[in-house]
């Protein structure tokens, strides 16, 4: 079983006790701070590789997940990026499984959701197909048993989340879905379907928001996992109230969405200079 030691152990007991997180304060090494996309990168390829290792042998745990997720949110912090969660507390108030629905910014918030959500709630996420064909890291992702969809045909991707996704809640294994049809800085309805919300109707549990701002490491021209790292753009995460999700739950689906774009204008408003993409103004 992998453990978490050392500083990890220390990020770790924060996630798990306290209600806000707040990256400490100190400077990059020279490397990091010169080259922050060299030293980034090559870090994290560490981390995925020893991960493939483990999920090709079938024994990528959960706490191994836990563990790789809290190096990749260290060797973020090491770049010199700053990062702040909030409203971790609802996640240890949680009664029962749930469906996490985040928007989706960057490749960033697939990292390290899993060390804020797991030691909590044991997960899974909704994945496009391409993640599990990816080389190296499908290793990982397939043993992660994701719920799986093609992007090609919404109704037969519908029918697979709901199909899936309400069993595994029912085994007590939340669902973390990112609804959006692509990455965007900004949140427009028109982009971000309501299939966590029929996922969490259709199976009886509550649906929980997530905000993210995860710019930092932005997306690439050609491959969108390998873009530019921005040290200088804040990375927050924010957990909303957990939504009892009724009728058709249109109201709900409004209210999840309302929170994340509350929180990202608030985000953006805080510091302007540091984003080159701020978000704009849609109608609802």
């Amino acid at each position: 079983m992998e453990k978490t030691t050392g500083m990890g152990k220390d990020i770790l007991h924060q996630l798990m006790t306290e209600t806000h997180y707040r990256s400490p304060n100190r400077s990059p090494g020279w490397t990091a701070e010169c080259f922050p996309g060299l030293y980034f990168y090559w870090k994290i390829a560490g981390v995925v590789l020893r991960a493939s290792k483990y999920a090709r042998r079938n024994q990528y745990s959960d706490e191994r997940w836990i563990a790789d997720s809290l190096q990749i949110l260290k060797i973020l912090e090491n770049t010199g990026v700053r990062v702040s969660i909030d409203h971790m507390d609802r996640l240890r108030r949680l009664k029962s499984a749930c469906v996490f629905i985040a928007n989706h910014m960057s490749t960033l918030e697939t990292f390290v959701l899993p060390c804020l959500i797991q030691p909590h709630r044991k997960s899974t996420f909704v994945v496009k197909q391409s993640l599990v064909e990816y080389p190296v890291f499908k290793h990982v992702m397939i043993n992660l048993q994701p719920i799986v969809v093609t992007r090609e045909n919404p109704r037969e991707d519908l029918k697979t989340v709901l199909e899936q996704g309400i069993r595994r809640l029912r085994e007590g294994i939340s669902i973390i879905v990112f609804p959006q049809t692509t990455r965007h800085v900004d949140i427009h309805l028109s982009h971000f379907n309501t299939i966590g919300i029929k996922l969490a109707a259709r199976a009886g549990v509550p649906a929980l928001p997530v905000a993210v701002r995860t710019d930092a490491w932005g997306n690439g021209k050609w491959i969108k996992e390998f873009g530019r790292i921005h040290p200088e753009k804040p990375v927050h995460f924010s957990f909303g109230e957990p939504i009892s999700v009724t009728g058709h739950g249109k109201q709900q689906h409004q209210t999840v969405v309302n929170y994340i774009k509350s929180r990202l204008s608030e985000w953006f408003a805080e510091s302007p200079a540091a984003s080159s993409e701020p978000p704009k103004a849609s109608a609802l």
